[in-house]
């Protein structure tokens, strides 16, 4: 079943002289429950694809559509509830508050909307990830694998139609680097969630449904991965 539909979608920056076309005109489908890996060079557009994607950026032009909705045509207030409700974010830099403990960190997106957290699958989740033990600790308390781990606890505690992985594992060596992808393949296929990552690692881009290539704002490539 088809979740995202991507609509010759245009992002540019700037004007005139130092106007730059993140974005050319991308047509994209993907389907529920795909592992999508989208690779390329720096500055290729890949970032501006997912920020456009999750409601977090504005498109010059085109439209995203996600589970039946078109984002850009909601409110600043409804894009802030898509982003809750509908999608799941991962970053690098993990951006967790400090302040609060990793139990409270992965709560957050629910208790932003009043929703009464289900514990039992809550403590499902904890225990996919490893956090038992750490779960009432800082941020400041955790190596970076266990706040990675946080971070995605915190994405897919929505049970989110998609998540949106930014180099999930830039800050990582590569034994906790393997660790991080494992998990979100068993838990996003586990609550049959879409998983779009972006990677400068050709190895984590190979355990991918499918594998996209972008170069200079467009697509120049869409392989589905037979050896995976």
């Amino acid at each position: 079943m088809e979740v995202v539909k991507v609509i010759d979608l245009c992002k540019s920056y700037g004007k005139g002289n130092t106007k730059v076309e993140a974005l050319k005109g991308v047509n994209l489908t993907i389907n529920q429950g795909e592992f999508v890996a989208v690779v390329g060079a720096s500055g290729s557009g890949k970032s501006t694809l997912l920020h456009l994607l999750g409601g977090v950026d504005k498109p010059t032009s085109g439209k995203v559509i996600v589970d039946g909705v078109d984002v850009y045509n909601l409110s600043e207030k409804e894009i802030s509830i898509f982003r809750r409700r509908k999608v799941g974010f991962i970053f690098q830099f993990y951006n967790l508050v400090p302040v609060l403990t990793v139990e409270e960190n992965m709560l957050l997106p629910l208790l932003l909307d009043n929703k009464r957290v289900d514990k039992k699958e809550f403590q499902e989740l904890i225990d996919i990830l490893g956090l038992e033990e750490r779960k009432h600790h800082l941020p400041n308390e955790l190596s970076g694998g266990q706040q990675q781990r946080t971070s995605i606890g915190r994405a897919l505690a929505y049970k989110p139609s998609i998540v949106l992985a930014d180099e999930p594992t830039g800050n990582l060596d590569s034994k906790n680097s393997k660790e991080i992808i494992d998990l979100l393949k068993i838990s996003v296929k586990k609550y049959n969630q879409t998983l779009i990552l972006i990677t400068h690692d050709l190895n984590i881009a190979s355990q991918a449904d499918r594998i996209i290539t972008i170069e200079d704002g467009l697509i120049v490539k869409d392989e589905v991965n037979y050896s995976e």
